[in-house]
């Protein structure tokens, strides 16, 4: 069965072209994931399909009203109209039935490998695209599993959000890579920052590529590599070194690292338990 994505937006227009290129094209192609883009709109109160209004309490902005999104998921997953919110629950029902309700927030959950990877074991996802102030909070309360944030900056809305999100997840689907193993080198897989590449020629404008690359010895390229992804990670995204998974040969080769003194661009690097 493909995984789903079910996308709820202000704007189906900024999806246009979105997926029909690279790794998620091959992918529907191939009946890994489904992608449907629904116009929220569509789902608006009244004769002008109206989607939001001015926030309780005055202030600045509009708020996403709580009676379209509710009305978008449970039209999308085929549910009645639930009379008191307080009556059921609805994210748990969701999760046990291996659906994702996600609103993409700035408030939410950094998306990260590791939450990406719980995303890919569902059946379906169904992404609502926040905008101006926000939603109704009844929405965060009663009807999302999951709130993402993909990173500490201002977006218009979760639009871009949710490109992020399918391309992210897609990925790690078995069988949208060309390469099976290529999702455990890229960077953040493993906690670390990935190695440096190269490909030919061997020698560009007098830089050439590091000897052991053109060594044929398979095990000391492996341990290039490792050492490699240890000082980028050391060098850009120290902070990243608290969670990863580090042998003792890690751990000294760091421990060389900070001992010549030179963290690069990262903050210095942190102390590794």
């Amino acid at each position: 069965m493909p995984l789903e994505f079910d996308i709820l937006t202000l704007f189906p227009e900024m999806f246009e072209g979105a997926f029909r290129a690279g790794i998620i094209r091959r992918a529907v192609e191939a009946g890994l994931v489904q992608v449907r883009v629904h116009a929220l709109r569509a789902y608006g109160v009244g004769r002008h399909q109206v989607t939001d209004d001015a926030p309780y309490g005055g202030g600045g902005g509009m708020v996403m009203k709580p009676e379209p999104i509710f009305a978008a998921v449970e039209d999308i997953l085929g549910l009645e109209p639930v009379e008191d919110l307080r009556a059921v629950d609805l994210p748990s029902r969701f999760r046990a039935e291996g659906v994702s309700v996600v609103l993409l927030s700035p408030q939410g959950k950094v998306l990260t490998q590791a939450l990406a990877r719980d995303l890919a074991r569902r059946r379906r996802l169904v992404l609502i695209c926040g905008r101006y102030e926000g939603v109704d909070e009844r929405v965060r309360q009663f009807l999302v599993t999951d709130e993402v944030s993909i990173g500490d900056y201002v977006l218009s809305g979760g639009e871009f959000a949710a490109m992020v999100l399918v391309d992210v997840v897609t990925r790690l689907i078995p069988g949208a890579l060309g390469d099976p193993g290529a999702t455990f080198e890229d960077s953040f897989a493993e906690g670390l920052l990935e190695y440096p590449h190269y490909t030919r020629p061997a020698v560009f404008r007098g830089v050439g590529v590091p000897e052991v690359l053109l060594s044929g010895n398979h095990a000391a390229i492996v341990r290039w590599r490792r050492q490699e992804s240890l000082r980028r990670t050391w060098q850009r995204r120290p902070d990243l070194l608290r969670q990863a998974r580090l042998s003792a040969e890690d751990r000294a080769f760091l421990d060389s690292l900070q001992a010549e003194g030179k963290p690069g661009e990262g903050e210095g690097r942190p102390e590794v338990e």
